[in-house]
């Protein structure tokens, strides 16, 4: 399994968030150190320990 995530280097950290949950940013000092945040927050999120999760989703129109 795998998911799309965004990053950018702001000084000394790397910062991101995954894109389907784009409210929760996380950092690290290197890029694996954010990865490894990235799948924390991933986990919290379907295990509920993150409540009120806003979902991204694509709604067809005919």
């Amino acid at each position: 399994m795998s998911l799309q995530y965004t990053y950018w280097k702001d000084a000394d950290y790397f910062i991101g968030y995954l894109n389907e949950f784009p409210d929760y940013e996380t950092e690290g000092k290197t890029l694996e150190e954010l990865q490894q945040n990235l799948r924390d927050i991933y986990n919290d999120i379907q295990t509920n320990e993150i409540p009120f999760i806003r979902r991204t989703a694509e709604l067809v129109l005919a």
